[in-house]
């Protein structure tokens, strides 16, 4: 058991425990991509690129492609990817595409980080989840999952990975997870598309830019309390009611299941069960590592393409001030100022969750915070989080993911609009 207490140490310590390394306070995993992007900057966007062109190629030299349309439209869109992927990397094309918010943002904040976060943080995931950890806080925390979620008790720690490290190595988890066997597709989405959602880390960000540090930890806690909220009332209704409890093709579904006897001895013994079962350290890391990289491969040319079209729309097209108006009915009723800036920022989260922030910079404090809030609990946008849906073997519909996206934005609406009026 000693692989028990170590791995998953170094596991915990990767991924959960903030460590301030010259002035800037983060996970040390997060550390280690920041020390990569500082130390070969020239090298990796060739690198980005590589793992482009081999997504890109993939579905096509693999014939997945085939699968289904949704599959087919992403496959032709990851082709769109690597074209523009092509045009930042050589500094050929329009000069709209090398804007500081379109191709440049889209490279360097997403395409790069990302890059590099799913296929190290896949090595370090083997540790966390591989060696019983898991096991051992789904059959603790099960009483409080089950019942608010309905979802295992094992989802716990995708939804403190979400929080204090990213989307992506939350659905990079989902993802291994569901193919073990031990979520079904249903458990799957619920926990893919309630809790991946944005780091703390990126938090700061949105609170920096909208003025709310001094209000950080209200903001932080209103946020994590909200979104969970959220999920909790969307596992309850259709989309995410109808999704079917299928587990995935070829795994051997492993439900959990209530303890016979003393809750923390089942868990220990659910511990013991799994480190029984490894293969060995080395050919876990390495089959955790291989996911990573196809899953990076899968994400990158997707958030290239899809991330770019969402972009352009914001940026030159009324589509979002037009979706604005489905959410205007809610903020005119809760009596937020300026109701209509509101829900198009709202609208506007859906392409990239950072935009809302943008918009309403010079707005009253009430504002800026029901913004803030909305951007994270919201969990789908375009520009990175669902072509890292995609880029899992979870079966997506985009509809449904509309749909989704639609009802957790007027939740987060209808809770974070008072709290909003009554703080500020």
């Amino acid at each position: 058991m000693w692989k028990f207490f170590v791995l998953s140490a170094v596991g915990i310590f990767m991924f959960f425990v903030p460590v301030t390394i010259g002035g800037r306070s983060s996970i040390p995993l997060d550390h280690v991509v920041s020390w990569l992007r500082e130390s070969i900057p020239s090298v990796l966007p060739w690198y980005a690129l590589v793992l482009i062109a081999a997504g890109a190629a993939y579905p096509w030299l693999s014939g997945t492609w085939r699968r289904d349309t949704t599959t087919t439209v992403f496959s032709v869109l990851r082709v769109l990817g690597l074209v523009v992927g092509v045009m930042l990397v050589f500094g050929v094309g329009p000069s709209w595409l090398f804007e500081d918010d379109m191709g440049p943002f889209l490279l360097n904040a997403l395409v790069i980080p990302v890059g590099l976060l799913v296929p190290i943080g896949a090595v370090f995931l083997a540790l966390l989840v591989g060696y019983g950890l898991m096991e051992l806080i789904g059959v603790l925390v099960r009483p409080v999952m089950v019942p608010l979620f309905r979802t295992p008790g094992r989802s716990a720690i995708d939804a403190v990975a979400s929080f204090v490290g990213s989307y992506s190595l939350a659905l990079l988890i989902t993802n291994r997870v569901y193919l073990e066997g031990k979520y079904h597709r249903r458990e799957a989405m619920t926990i893919a598309t309630g809790f991946s959602t944005v780091s703390a880390t990126f938090m700061i960000v949105v609170a920096s830019a909208l003025d709310l540090m001094a209000h950080w930890t209200v903001y932080f806690w209103s946020t994590l309390a909200i979104t969970f909220l959220v999920t909790a009332v969307t596992v309850r209704i259709w989309p995410l009611r109808s999704e079917p409890a299928e587990y995935a093709p070829g795994s051997t579904p492993q439900p959990e299941t209530d303890p016979e006897g003393p809750r923390l001895q089942t868990a220990w013994r659910a511990a013991r069960s799994t480190v029984a079962a490894d293969p060995g350290v080395g050919r876990t890391v390495l089959a955790t590592f291989k996911d990573g990289l196809l899953m990076a491969m899968a994400i990158l040319p997707s958030i290239l393409s899809v991330g770019l079209i969402g972009l352009v729309l914001a940026k030159y097209t009324p589509l979002f001030d037009w979706m604005g108006y489905l959410f205007y009915p809610i903020t005119w009723a809760l009596q937020i100022p300026e109701p209509l800036l509101v829900a198009k920022a709202a609208a506007l989260g859906i392409s990239e969750m950072f935009l809302p922030a943008a918009l309403v910079t010079d707005s009253v404090a009430s504002v800026r915070f029901v913004v803030a809030v909305v951007c994270v609990s919201q969990v789908i946008f375009f520009s990175a989080m669902v072509p890292s849906l995609l880029g899992t073997q979870i079966p997506v519909s985009i509809p449904r993911l509309l749909a989704i996206w639609f009802v957790r934005v007027a939740l987060s609406l209808v809770l974070a609009i008072p709290l909003a009026i009554w703080i500020f």
